[in-house]
């Protein structure tokens, strides 16, 4: 850093102090020039000549301003109507042009450049047509609120925002019990399909023996088991559903123990020791009444269904091929986007015609119409009770697969047996 600065005109010494004590050079200082020293800042490496003359050139700037802020209250009162706003704008301004003298002391570009004048000159305010008394504020203008826009009807349903707890969108069964319409909703087309490829796996067993019907027959069981609880609302009831289960494969077993001739005993025999180990689960059972006897009802139906099932495996095979058949055809009809009664027409009209189509293939000939009929009555039974009370889309994956070809094993067995 260089020492060749000059203070108030003359060469700077660095060694001299306030006292005058230096090595051999002394120097009274003027009590008007600010002391400086040699030492780097932040934003600068040398320290620039402050004259006598521009201090003095600043502090008259400063007594000037200070001069027009005093008087500058006696001036306003003869216009009143002309700039009301006036007495609040100037005192700021003058303000700020003091303000701004003061502070170029310590800014380096005040030493560089002439001092520029702070004051602003006041412009001029329009005169207002019909304004308030002269001293009296201005009333706030409060501005208009724009409404917000109304959603248009082509918007759709508005979703809520994503959550941590899973997808918030409703369902169409809570769709449609929270506008009051029909708890009757339909299955579909792909539910009626899945019936169908499980119809014709029970005919194409029943054409290749016991053994070969056995595999869909279980199958069935199992989803007729967990969908008569879900129909019910009960989920998950996993003791439930095992022991309705378990009693569909003790049917099996019997059967298979004590042959087809003996189907019924088999059936029943079964039936009548799994209520009686419902019953005695439920007398188990610590919770409320209500709730404990509403488990039982649903219990004891999900295994009757499950063991009446069996009765395709005690049925003719050419009784279950053309049963199989025409409760394919039948759901398959009833699924078409018919209006009701004409769907319901087609529904046995195709059942019907299935029966004597797989009648034909089979000893029943012409008969296999009236056991194909009678099937897709069953079936359509069993539709409708998987279509009842808003159920959800599990409901119609399990129960309205399963119910029609279950529905439809009494009128297999009793016909067959029947008609053959």
């Amino acid at each position: 850093m260089s020492n060749d600065q000059y203070y108030g005109g003359q060469q700077y010494d660095p060694y001299a102090n306030g006292n005058g004590i230096g090595n051999g050079h002394q120097e009274q200082q003027g009590p008007d020039v600010t002391q400086t020293w040699e030492g780097q800042t932040w934003d600068t490496q040398f320290q620039p000549a402050v004259t006598y003359e521009q201090v003095r050139a600043d502090r008259a700037q400063a007594a000037r301003a200070q001069q027009d802020y005093q008087q500058q209250p006696q001036q306003q009162p003869h216009q009143p109507q002309q700039q009301p706003y006036e007495p609040q704008q100037q005192p700021y301004e003058a303000y700020a042009s003091s303000q701004a003298s003061y502070e170029s002391y310590g800014s380096p570009a005040a030493y560089y450049a002439e001092p520029q004048q702070q004051a602003q000159p006041p412009q001029a305010q329009p005169h207002p047509v019909a304004g308030p008394a002269a001293g009296s504020a201005p009333a706030p203008v409060t501005e208009p609120v724009p409404a917000p826009p109304a959603p248009s009807a082509e918007a759709g349903p508005g979703w809520s925002s994503p959550t941590t707890s899973g997808n918030t969108r409703i369902t169409d069964a809570q769709r449609a019990r929270a506008e009051g319409r029909s708890p009757i909703i339909a299955p579909g087309m792909q539910p009626a399909a899945l019936t169908a490829v499980l119809g014709l796996l029970l005919a194409g067993g029943a054409s290749l023996g016991t053994y070969g019907l056995l595999v869909p027959l279980v199958l069935l069981q199992g989803l007729t088991a967990a969908g008569w609880f879900r129909l019910n609302g009960m989920w998950p009831a996993r003791q439930g559903i095992a022991l309705a289960f378990a009693g569909g494969l003790a049917a099996d077993a019997a059967l298979l123990v004590t042959g087809r001739e003996n189907a019924a005993a088999a059936i029943f025999g079964t039936l009548g020791v799994w209520v009686l180990l419902c019953l005695v689960l439920q007398l188990r059972s610590h919770a409320d009444p209500d709730e404990r006897m509403y488990g039982l009802m649903a219990t004891i139906a999900s295994a009757a269904l499950t063991v009446v099932a069996t009765g395709h495996l005690g049925a003719d095979p050419d009784a279950v091929v053309v049963g199989g058949v025409a409760v394919a055809a039948a759901v398959l009809a009833r699924a078409l986007p018919l209006p009701g009664p004409v769907s319901l027409v087609a529904a046995l009209l195709a059942s019907a015609g299935a029966g004597i189509a797989a009648g034909g293939l089979t000893d029943l000939g012409s008969a296999g119409a009236l056991l194909g009929l009678g099937a897709g009555v069953c079936a359509l039974v069993g539709l409708r009770v998987a279509s009842y009370d808003y159920p959800s889309r599990f409901v119609h994956m399990t129960a309205g697969v399963a119910l029609p070809l279950t529905a439809a094993a009494p009128a297999v067995y009793l016909l067959g047996r029947a008609l053959v």
